[in-house]
């Protein structure tokens, strides 16, 4: 073969959709159910369906288990691009997925989504985030010159997290971001790096890199008046190695307000838990509707009890009388009820809530909460319910919703090999981790 043949050869391999694996590779998902996901996948792509959110969250939540599932979703990611059709959820959640993974197929497809104007839009930036391949550099480089700030500086942050970037230019952007493109920022670039921490741990280095982020958002801190995105902004720095958010957060857990003070003392405390190997002692704040929902990275108006959770997942004592008043009522009727009933049972000695779990997890009368409950009767860890698990684990692969197929397929996986919701990579979370939760359950697919 000829060298402009080998030439030729190694383009065409980069410019095509990613197939299937050339190498076997570790398969979690059983044979039926990730036909039936491409199936559905290739039927989505054709024509957009209805579930289309909920399809979605399924999706990122099991393409860490499957390499093979991961080719049909950059296959479906192809034609996205290829149609200009970004707007469609199943176009974010697979590029998201595949970058997250660092599959070898997400190169190709980001170097054709930042070479459009609007370089893919945050889904692609996010995802460059997590990538390493040296690739991707000019790209990213030529949109972070760009005369669209809010491109701009997602091209500079994902920069930045892979070690190309000094953060100089990025803090010269930060004072140029609107509310509305702050808030996307946040939503869409800062959520994945303040859960993945360590975006493109794969080289040396990489880890700190967002340290150099610092004084940026630090601006975007100064401008949010929203405590839950400003402890958002806050994890991604603290996660880099900055100590100055939690030295902000303690400063201000001791003025004004009271009620201001209550809910500094407690994003003080998360970052604590951030930057040092001995957690500080746990604040006693009792938290309420209205401090959880103001420390949550989405609206207030969503009345998201993510921080309630994280309080409970910690072990603090003060989060237990409002778990209770969650799960008071019987049967379990909600994803927030079914999530209490978890931590009393488990934490708590509430052996009434196990069996409610279980209840839950048996009864038709609730289907969609069928497969959450299920994944967190596994999760508390008693050996009287393997057998019950295993049993509604399996029942839940026939069932006619995806999601509850999902919370079967992750039960089992945990089971097998100990694996945790999110990556496939062994977790203090459990099964219900808090991003498979977010993108089954709620359809929030940052």
């Amino acid at each position: 073969m000829g060298q402009a043949e080998i030439v030729k050869g190694r383009a065409s391999a980069e410019t095509r959709p990613a197939g299937r694996p050339a190498l076997a590779r570790a398969e979690i998902l059983d044979k039926a159910t990730r036909s039936r996901l491409e199936a559905e996948l290739d039927a989505a792509v054709k024509r957009r369906p209805a579930n289309e959110r909920k399809l979605a969250g399924v999706l990122r939540a099991l393409a860490p288990l499957s390499p093979s599932l991961r080719a049909a979703m950059a296959e479906a990611t192809d034609t996205f691009l290829r149609r200009g059709t970004l707007d469609r959820e199943l176009y974010g959640a697979c590029l998201r997925s595949l970058g997250e993974a660092r599959d070898r197929s997400v190169t190709p497809l980001l170097k054709r989504a930042l070479a459009l104007e609007s370089a893919g839009g945050t889904a692609a930036l996010s995802a460059a985030c997590f990538s390493t391949d040296p690739a991707l550099a000019p790209a990213l480089a030529k949109v972070a010159a760009g005369h669209k700030s809010h491109l701009a500086f997602a091209a500079e942050t994902a920069r930045v997290a892979r070690g190309e970037a000094n953060g100089h230019h990025l803090a010269a952007l930060a004072p140029m971001i609107k509310e509305s493109h702050r808030l996307t920022l946040c939503a869409e670039i800062f959520v994945p790096l303040a859960r993945g921490a360590a975006p493109a741990a794969a080289r040396p280095g990489a880890t700190t890199a967002l340290v150099h982020a610092g004084p940026a958002l630090a601006v975007l801190r100064g401008a949010e008046r929203h405590l839950g995105r400003w402890l958002v902004l806050a994890e991604v720095a603290a996660a880099a190695g900055d100590p100055t958010p939690r030295e902000e957060a303690v400063a201000r857990a001791s003025s004004g307000p009271s009620t201001a003070r209550s809910a500094w003392s407690l994003v003080a405390w998360a970052l604590d838990r951030r930057l040092q190997a001995q957690a500080s002692p746990s604040p006693t704040v009792r938290p309420t509707v209205e401090i959880v929902s103001r420390l949550s990275d989405r609206p207030s108006a969503d009345r998201d009890s993510t921080f309630l959770f994280r309080m409970a997942r910690a072990g603090m004592l003060s989060a237990r009388p409002m778990l209770e008043t969650l799960a008071k009522d019987l049967p379990l009727s909600s994803e927030v009820a079914v999530r209490a009933a978890t931590f009393l049972a488990r934490d708590h000695a509430r052996a009434d809530m196990a069996a409610a779990l279980l209840a839950a997890a048996s009864s038709d009368h609730k289907e969609d909460l069928r497969g959450l409950a299920a994944a967190a009767l596994h999760d508390l860890g008693d050996p009287a319910m393997t057998e019950p698990v295993r049993r509604i684990a399996t029942e839940l692969l026939g069932s006619r919703s995806l999601v509850n197929v999902a919370w079967g397929v992750l039960i089992r996986a945990a089971g097998a090999r100990g694996l945790a919701s999110t990556g496939g990579v062994p977790s203090s979370e459990g099964v219900v981790g808090e991003a498979a939760f977010r993108w089954m359950q709620w359809g929030w697919l940052e």
